[in-house]
């Protein structure tokens, strides 16, 4: 996911297994299996008949929503030790289907290949934990799921400040908003004022970059909140936060633009929070403090 350049994959030895950052048997064991209905859990979702009867004809015609992602950034997407799709964002996503009556398909790809996917209707919607942002607001349209902020962590008993970082080794998955934007933001005013700049190590994957801070190759990482606090709760308490979670931010579902999909998908989402579905599956991965209540559209552009 997230892929600019790739650096040399490491060979880690220690106590734990960071596939999928550490241990994906825990929770990702009792996620639903690919291909099967219904969310983990035995979270009942029933087909809304009137939601599904909306549904733009290539879609309802196929039976199938193809859903484009990346798988390796957990808690939110990766894959399970058997290969198959997991997380949070996956059961969603698999909810989703049920309520409109199709079968997930999901496109497993890199994050930078999502969008463009979409946009030329090879998907008919991506989830891969995407912040809505202006920027990719002109490509696509966002249905919002969820609010996360970034959070940094350190090894254990090291401080770290995300905000006087200077000439630290900081990892980062690449392509992420935390290398693109955040982490060369902080270096930049480390520079401008004088002080070394940080040193961003650049993953394709976020287990990688997990490893990484794990070994000692880097100081520090940043990720988005949930993912992070999900790394450090797997690592048998070898990493700790640095820092409060900051610049909270929508996680937005990329639809074409100006899609008959995006009313049809907004609605399914939102009547999932209003039954309850949602709130069981982001429980169910302890990530529920960055739940919303309301399907939006587009936050980003309304500020």
């Amino acid at each position: 996911m997230r892929t600019r350049y790739l650096l040399p994959v490491l060979t880690v030895i220690t106590a734990m297994s960071l596939t999928g950052c550490v241990n994906n048997s825990e929770p990702a064991a009792t996620a639903a299996t690919s291909g099967s209905s219904g969310t983990a859990d035995a979270v009942a979702v029933k087909k809304n008949d009137s939601l599904a009867a909306s549904l733009p004809e290539k879609i309802k015609s196929a039976g199938v929503l193809n859903v484009g992602m990346a798988n390796n950034y957990p808690p939110n997407e990766f894959k399970d030790e058997n290969g198959a799709p997991a997380g949070w964002a996956v059961d969603l996503t698999k909810a989703l289907g049920d309520v409109l009556g199709l079968k997930v398909n999901f496109d497993i790809g890199t994050f930078d290949n999502i969008l463009p996917a979409v946009k030329a209707g090879k998907d008919d919607m991506g989830v891969s934990s995407f912040t809505d942002t202006l920027e990719r607001e002109k490509q696509v349209d966002f249905v919002n799921y969820y609010s996360a902020g970034i959070q940094w962590a350190a090894p254990k008993g090291k401080t770290v400040d995300p905000d006087n970082a200077c000439g630290l080794k900081v990892a980062v998955q690449a392509t992420t908003y935390q290398d693109t934007h955040e982490v060369p933001a902080k270096s930049k005013a480390c520079t401008d004022a004088g002080k070394p700049a940080i040193n961003i190590f650049k993953y394709d994957a976020q287990d990688q970059a997990t490893n990484a801070l794990v070994v000692g190759q880097v100081d520090a990482m940043s990720a988005d909140s949930p993912v992070t606090l999900y790394a450090i709760s797997k690592t048998k308490d070898k990493l700790q936060t640095a820092g409060d979670a900051f610049e909270v931010a929508p996680y937005g579902m990329p639809v074409a633009k100006d899609s008959a999909f995006t009313p049809v998908l907004q609605k399914a989402l939102q009547s999932l929070i209003d039954d309850g579905t949602y709130n069981k599956i982001l429980a169910k991965w302890g990530v529920e403090s960055g739940g919303v209540k309301t399907a939006a559209l587009n936050v980003a552009a309304k500020g």
